[in-house]
């Protein structure tokens, strides 16, 4: 039936199958994600082999800087991106492009803005994010020159959120895949080559962020599909600043949480470390690694949701609530798939996965192993958490999402990670993942069986 009704200019989401769609921009969006997990697993992997684990804790200190960076990105991508996919589906074009060039403008402003900032309190900054004297020199080299590509950074992963639903999930992810190969093969270069430590492995990663946000600023002036970059929408319009911006707020919250989880993370591993036969730094370190796995494995989650995003928010707006269900259970079940496998790896197998960053020290070496095991033990939950906050985004519903984005991090994992070390010392900071994984999962789920109910319903009557 739905078929027979299509005509030349219809566009595909709207009655393309789900599961082909799914996969058309779930895959691109998917290796964008790991592509960007890469960045930073690039340099702690090359990093740990040429400099070691206080190099590797450098980097770990610097991360709540780019958590930072990406809330600010996700703001405005995620928001952005969803407006736009509401409006094509309604197909107000212009609105669209309107949108693009007040995200971009934004991007641009904000991203000056957190570089000049982060200049002037670097140090104190460093220090609060857990920078002990051995480590905040390599900290101040990393972090300065990670600065120095903050609009770089911001361009390419805002972009790349609205080349997706400007229907080239392929090109988004061909352009941060070719900065991350670069920065691949500029990393050994930088620091066995050349000797230029940990600054010369952030200079490898602003140099290939510079080639992403080059790529698909040449898209958008050259080739976009249904939006483009156009003088008079250059500015930052009113009504689409408070449209499109609160669609973003759950993924910033999502990454804001992350910050102020790294701080309290940070600080609370260096001090019960420094309590423990382990060591501030050896904890920093260890956990600095398992952070970037369990950020890779979420990601990858992160890129399922982010590609069901166009699909929900465009049939949402041409009021097709059927292929909307459709699309949350086919994502959601996909994500789940991929959490799990990522669980069972890291209880498998966590000695080889941390082989990949290099040979330390056995006292090293059988924390790490603990720390992986340990506070990935409730990971299996992330996969569907994740779609479920997409899909509240996607649908016009902003005050959900944002409340699921705090809540594991913000409102179950900080208060943890406080409470449980007070008795068990830094073996409570590591059973604070998993404990806020399993009740956050619990949550989530009431949330789901109350909304899938609500779209029946819809669907029934349709």
């Amino acid at each position: 039936m739905e078929q027979n009704k299509i005509t030349q200019g219809d566009n595909p989401l709207g009655y393309k199958p789900i599961g082909q769609l799914l996969m058309q921009f779930a895959m691109p969006a998917i290796i964008s994600m790991l592509v960007n997990s890469i960045y930073n697993i690039v340099d702690q992997i090359f990093i740990g082999q040429g400099i070691g684990y206080l190099g590797n804790a450098a980097t770990t200190i610097a991360f709540p800087i780019v958590t930072i960076v990406l809330a600010l990105c996700t703001l405005l991508g995620a928001g952005g991106s969803a407006f736009a996919a509401i409006k094509l589906g309604e197909k107000k074009e212009e609105e669209a492009e309107k949108t693009l060039g007040t995200v971009f403008v934004l991007t641009v402003i904000s991203s000056i803005v957190v570089m000049v900032l982060g200049f002037l309190f670097l140090d104190p900054m460093l220090k609060l994010f857990g920078a002990s004297a051995n480590t905040l020199g390599y900290a101040r080299e990393y972090t300065s020159i990670m600065l120095i590509g903050t609009p770089f950074n911001m361009i390419a992963v805002v972009l790349s959120n609205m080349a997706r639903t400007d229907g080239s999930p392929a090109l988004s992810m061909y352009a941060i895949l070719v900065g991350a190969v670069l920065n691949t093969i500029l990393n050994p270069i930088y620091i066995f080559i050349l000797h230029w430590g940990v600054g010369g492995s952030a200079l490898a990663t602003i140099t290939s962020q510079f080639i992403s946000a080059a790529f698909l600023v040449s898209y958008f002036i050259r080739r976009g599909k249904n939006m483009r970059f156009r003088r008079k929408y250059m500015r930052i319009d009113p009504y689409i600043f408070r449209s499109a911006l609160p669609l973003g707020i759950s993924s910033g919250i999502t990454q804001v949480a992350s910050t102020i989880f790294q701080v309290v993370m940070n600080n609370s591993l260096v001090f019960y470390g420094n309590h423990s036969e382990v060591g501030g730094d050896v904890a920093l370190s260890a956990m600095g690694i398992v952070n970037k796995i369990s950020m890779t494995l979420v990601s990858l989650c992160i890129g399922i949701g982010i590609g069901s995003q166009p699909i929900l928010g465009f049939n949402k707006g041409a009021n097709k609530p059927k292929r909307v269900r459709k699309t949350f259970l086919l994502a959601a079940f996909a994500s789940t798939a991929v959490s799990v496998a990522g669980w069972l790896a890291c209880q498998l197998f966590p000695g080889q996965i941390l082989s990949m960053f290099g040979t330390q020290e056995v006292e090293f070496t059988l924390f790490a192993v603990k720390c992986l095991k340990v506070y990935m033990l409730g990971i299996f939950t992330a996969g569907f958490q994740v779609v479920v906050t997409s899909y509240f985004q996607s649908t016009g519903q902003p005050l959900k999402a944002s409340v699921l984005s705090m809540l594991r991090q913000l409102l179950l994992l900080i208060p943890l990670i406080l409470i449980l070390p007070l008795r068990y010392g830094l073996d409570g900071v590591l059973f604070a993942g998993p404990a806020a994984d399993i009740v956050s999962a619990f949550i989530v789920s009431q949330f789901v069986i109350y909304e899938l109910k609500k779209l029946n319903k819809v669907c029934r009557n349709s």
